[in-house]
């Protein structure tokens, strides 16, 4: 069985730990299922916002 990327498991961390102000040993307790679900829902979040800012800039009203 392959060990999961050290580089992978840090950018997760930091990604999760910025979005929701989790500390490092919450995160790091978390099933990898939980903490990618978390990444992809953070990921998710942000495409929205960005759509929704993206479309009231191009509204001339």
């Amino acid at each position: 069985m392959k060990s999961y990327p050290l580089e992978r498991l840090y950018e997760e961390i930091a990604y999760i730990a910025y979005h929701f102000n989790w500390d490092k040993d919450r995160i790091m307790t978390m099933e990898h299922r939980d903490r990618q679900r978390w990444v992809s829902e953070i990921a998710r979040i942000n495409r929205k916002m960005n759509e929704d800012t993206s479309e009231k800039e191009r509204r001339p009203w």
